[in-house]
């Protein structure tokens, strides 16, 4: 079940296409904390992921006529904030999606993938592994968050950011890298405990 009952939320649903801005506040109060945590996965701190969220919640209660009912209200809003999320990334994109490879290359080196034991970064908190991902660079965090976070296949990265699959698989690659390295020192400190 959603964050609201049925009935609750065809109400809801008939107040935003009224323009009500009882309903409107209450899908924002209720989608806020899910819909921010999204954006800050796409975003490089608090300000721009909120800026992100307002254009969303936006660009919902003005294509609110859109939603036709098929599929669950919370996922259609999730979508559209997802989609604000990447409109921000290709209108921010001034340079070219495979940057700093040589650095990724370089620094993963030391990091041979399956060597480690991969059930040590279940124990990583979850804030960690957050703020590991917003140290990623912009068209790693995007591609990594598509993939992992919203189940995008590499196909349709490669539409959404105007990329070739070969560079989106790419990108997942080297943040999968780079995540592991910044995580190392988490993980060293754990597998100690």
């Amino acid at each position: 079940m959603g964050i609201w009952h049925r009935h609750e939320e065809l109400q809801l649903i008939e107040g935003c296409k009224n323009e009500s801005r009882v309903s409107q506040q209450e899908v924002f109060s209720k989608m806020y904390g899910v819909l921010l945590g999204i954006c800050m996965r796409y975003a490089r701190d608090r300000d721009e992921a909120e800026d992100i969220l307002q254009t969303g919640f936006i660009k919902v209660f003005k294509g609110i006529d859109n939603y036709k009912g098929d599929g669950s209200f919370e996922g259609w809003i999730k979508r559209i904030v997802v989609n604000t999320a990447i409109d921000n990334y290709r209108r921010k994109k001034v340079r070219p999606v495979t940057t700093d490879s040589e650095l990724v290359d370089r620094s993963s080196e030391t990091l041979v993938e399956g060597e480690e034991d991969e059930s040590v970064y279940n124990l990583v908190p979850v804030q960690e592994v957050m703020d590991a991902i917003q140290q990623l660079s912009p068209a790693y965090q995007t591609v990594f968050n598509l993939y992992v976070m919203e189940g995008y296949n590499h196909n349709e990265i490669a539409e959404m950011l105007h990329i070739s699959v070969g560079t989106s698989k790419s990108n997942l690659s080297k943040a999968r890298q780079n995540l592991k390295r910044i995580l190392q020192p988490t993980v060293d400190r754990l597998s100690q405990e």
